[in-house]
Order: structure tokens, then C-alpha cells, then sequence
């Protein structure tokens, strides 16, 4: 399962996200790609603990279910997101492009077994449960722009 730990996704990630360009549409939802991109940028810096993002009580945070979203299911189109992560308004475009991949790159140096913020929706995860989060969310969205 790919995961934001593995060098060779990490560059998959770059590389895809290098090819998007500030105009391109989305293939479903609201988002433009700048939006999306400070979006992703901002779900990153929360995995990172930069980012306090309230938490949710909801049946997400349960086993099976947590490990079904984390590990299995689709992301849904047009999920409902917490507030946080859709306030800021994209800025710079190469900046934002850039902090995008800071944040992957400064991601995948954390450890995995060291200790993790709570996820708002999902609860407590580990080093590894957030590694692949963290790639699907993103491939999600790069998706969602055809990259």
C-alpha cells in the first residue's frame, strides 16, 4: 500500500504535483486548483501538528470503520471537510506549490513511531495510519484535477 514514507510516492507526488497548473479544472467539486492545493498544503501542516484542526466525534473514529476509510473504500467526492481546512484563501501560486512540497518532504523525516496529533475525523492514528492517509488524501486530490 503506497504511503507518504516511501521515497518513490514522495517523487510520484512531486512529479504529479509539478504538472498542475493554476487553471486547470476539476474533474468533480468546488475546489480550483489553488484552492485544493492550500487545502492539501493545510492537511498536511495539521498531520504535522502545525495546524489544530477541532475535533469531530464521529463513527469514523471506530474500528472497523477508521481502518475500512483508512485502508480500503474510496474517498467519497464532495465530503463534508472541517472548517479549518477550507478558511485560508490560496495566495502565491509558486509559494503555495512550494510549501506543498516542503510539507511532504518535511512529513516523510518525522518518524513513524513517534507520537502523532489526534486526527479531527479518524481519532488517534499511528505513524503508519498517517503515512497512508496522508497519500490518499492527496492522491485524491491530484485525481480529482487529473494529475
Amino acid at each position: 500500500m503506497k504511503s507518504m514514507w516511501q521515497e518513490s510516492t514522495r517523487r510520484e507526488m512531486q512529479e504529479r504535483l509539478r504538472s498542475l497548473t493554476t487553471d486547470r479544472p476539476p474533474k468533480w467539486g468546488r475546489f480550483s486548483a489553488p484552492q485544493m492545493v492550500v487545502h492539501v498544503v493545510d492537511s498536511f501542516r495539521s498531520a504535522l501538528g502545525d495546524l489544530h484542526v477541532e475535533s469531530k466525534n464521529l463513527p469514523l473514529r471506530y474500528t472497523p470503520l477508521k481502518q475500512l476509510v483508512i485502508y480500503v473504500l474510496p474517498f467519497p467526492k464532495n465530503a463534508p471537510t472541517a472548517p479549518e481546512l477550507l478558511a485560508r484563501k490560496p495566495g502565491d501560486w509558486a509559494a503555495d506549490i512550494e510549501a506543498l512540497g516542503t510539507l511532504m518532504g518535511r512529513f516523510a523525516i518525522v518518524k513513524p513511531g513517534g507520537a502523532w496529533p489526534v486526527h479531527a475525523a479518524f481519532g488517534s492514528l499511528t505513524g503508519t495510519q498517517w503515512g497512508i492517509l496522508m497519500y490518499r488524501h492527496a492522491d485524491h486530490h491530484f485525481r480529482q484535477f487529473g494529475i
